[in-house]
């Protein structure tokens, strides 16, 4: 079997410094490496061929140094390596970095394609799903177990509602989460024998001659600033005995709005004072995603912002519910903003089918071509997006955490990178614009229990074939898991509680907060203290709850990135040098074992005093 891995260098993010002058982000002298979920899909695809036999080939799309990233992964055991290095691919965004990868894809051959399930310095997830578009072949997001029965796939994947076992058949591509194969590292010899394997470089016009459809001239998406991004915490340590600086830091939470009001708490957005042109100005929509029974809060905020967007196009809003017995949603996103709710009631529509929900989104965005198209930036969202924007050369921007409109009418789509330490406006030149947004970022619109909208009913189309069957699917306590999008309080927990057991004495803390929802550290995760739902950090997910509380965290950046903008950050911890109290607000050091009680107690106090 022929397996090739799609791979990128990318800088170590937690090297990267801000120049205090330039206010831009100093490259020189950071050290590269090959993105950490890419490297577990190289292994896997190595265990892969070690039981199946064939071969490995490593392939990047990068200037002349990327060279190093390749020689990496030969070192761990690929057999040869595809360079793509062209001046011409240069400033290429997500869709045309897709495109050339197809192509020289095609031109290799293949059985089966890796990739991780993002970079980690884009992290958008966007070229995997583009690339199966490209090819033409069925893609699985989010891998974390995998195995080969002659032309089948069987596939356990991780989705924000537990897990799905799925099958699909070969040739088709998988990203990977860092549970589908264990980290290691090349030895001394290993890096020597590397030497001997060949690394092909590969340019542009072996690939095509048309060279328009690469680089800038290719890309319908491009990056019109840079702005760095600080945030300045106040690392305030209390002090005293443990009860006088407990009971301090209730009075500091209760003064900036626990159980009441945050500081500069946000209302929802304000409804459109014009009427809606359902002929004139530019659409904007929002696809809508439920979770269970309900949908999901992240729907409502792209309401919200919708409705701030479609009030400076002119134009009206637009929800998409796709599902089975999805219906009961239709008032609520009417009284959320929703002037008319496309509505696909299938039974096919559930479980969600990248194959179905491609050809359907892709249709109604042809047919009715709206000026721009959101969606959650969850496990859907990522999968769904990228492969309806290669269908329709669409420009796509992952991972927003804000929209606006600039003068000249363009959809200003602003995306963190490089673990949040940038945000960058993008801008696109397609006619539709689509974007994925964070969970979590935004304002929830204001409902309007008078408000209605009109329905559009939709049809699928039967000759859709469904080339990935879900067999399974079992929960992660992932109602808990999933609240972390937009919870106003969330709790961390990292290795210093000692072990999962010791976690009943964090829930009764976060029961008396409203039941806050746990974020785990990687470590965490990888024990399985708590599910990989709860992750939160670089390799995990990012949130922006109004108060975060670490507990027994170290404080390591691949976590803190993770809760950059949580408004309040409370750090308890018994090291005093833990880097986590120079990313807090407030400090305690001390044993959580006996600071978490007292700070329960004095919470359920001051609850009930309120």
């Amino acid at each position: 079997m022929k397996t090739i891995v799609l791979i990128k260098q990318v800088p170590v993010v937690s090297a990267m410094k801000l120049d205090p002058e330039t206010k831009t982000l100093k490259r020189e002298g950071v050290p590269s490496e090959v993105s950490s979920f890419d490297i577990r899909a190289l292994l896997k695809a190595i265990e892969l061929r070690n039981n199946l036999g064939g071969e490995v080939v490593a392939l990047t799309m990068g200037p002349p140094q990327a060279k190093a990233a390749l020689e990496h992964c030969l070192a761990l055991g690929a057999d040869r390596a595809l360079h793509l290095v062209d001046r011409a691919f240069a400033g290429s965004d997500t869709l045309a970095t897709a495109r050339a990868l197809a192509l020289a894809l095609k031109r290799e051959g293949y059985d089966l394609i890796l990739c991780g399930r993002h970079s980690t310095d884009a992290e958008t997830g966007q070229v995997g799903p583009e690339v199966a578009e490209f090819l033409g072949i069925p893609q699985v997001t989010a891998a974390r177990s995998l195995t080969v029965t002659g032309q089948t796939l069987t596939v356990e994947r991780e989705t924000d509602s537990g897990f799905e076992t799925v099958e699909c058949p070969l040739p088709a591509l998988l990203s990977a989460t860092e549970d589908l194969a264990p980290e290691r590292f090349p030895n001394k010899a290993d890096r020597e024998k590397a030497k001997e394997k060949p690394i092909q470089t590969v340019t542009a016009s072996d690939l095509s001659a048309d060279l328009s459809q690469f680089g800038v001239t290719g890309s319908p998406t491009w990056v019109e600033s840079v702005q760095t991004v600080e945030v300045a915490r106040e690392k305030k340590m209390l002090e005293g005995d443990l009860s006088t600086q407990v009971n301090t830091l209730v009075q500091m939470l209760l003064e900036r709005g626990l159980f009441g009001k945050w500081d500069e708490e946000d209302k929802g957005s304000e409804e459109r004072p014009s009427a809606r042109n359902s002929s004139g100005g530019k659409a904007v929509w929002v696809v809508a995603e439920n979770l269970g029974d309900a949908l999901r809060p992240v729907t409502l905020e792209l309401l919200g912002k919708a409705i701030e967007l479609s009030a400076k196009y002119g134009g009206e809003v637009g929800a998409l519910l796709m599902g089975s017995g999805v219906d009961q949603h239709v008032a609520t996103l009417a009284i959320h903003g929703a002037d008319v709710v496309y509505l696909a009631e299938d039974r096919r529509l559930t479980p969600y089918s990248t194959d179905i929900y491609t050809a359907l989104l892709t249709r109604v965005i042809q047919e009715h071509k709206p000026g721009a198209v959101l969606l959650g930036s969850t496990a859907i969202g990522r999968d769904l997006a990228p492969r309806v924007a290669a269908r329709l050369s669409l420009g796509l921007t992952g991972d927003c955490v804000d929209l606006d409109v600039n003068a000249q009418g363009q959809l200003l789509q602003y995306k963190p990178a490089f673990g949040g330490n940038i945000v960058a406006p993008i801008l696109s030149r397609t006619t539709t614009e689509m974007a994925t947004v964070r969970p979590g970022m935004l304002k929830k619109a204001s409902p309007n229990p008078a408000r209605q909208a009109r329905i559009e009913m939709l049809q699928l189309d039967d000759s859709v074939i469904n080339r990935v069957k879900v067999l399974s699917q079992t929960g992660a306590d992932a109602g808990k898991a999933a609240a972390l999008d937009s919870a106003e309080i969330a709790i961390g927990v990292g290795k210093g509680i000692g072990g999962p057991a010791n976690l009943a004495v964090i829930e009764q803390l976060a029961t008396i907060l409203g039941g806050a929802p746990l974020a785990a550290t990687r470590d965490i995760a990888d024990l399985g203290w708590l599910p990989r739902q709860h992750q939160v950090g670089l390799t995990g997910r990012a949130i922006a709850p109004k108060l975060y509380f670490a507990i027994g965290i170290r404080g390591a950046f691949e976590h803190t990135v993770g809760v950059r903008r949580a408004n309040i950050i409370v750090a308890l911890n018994k090291n005093p040098k833990a880097p986590i109290f120079q990313n807090a607000d407030v400090g305690i050091v001390g044993d959580y074992a006996e600071i978490v009680p007292l700070l329960t107690k004095a919470l359920e106090t001051a609850k009930a005093g309120r």
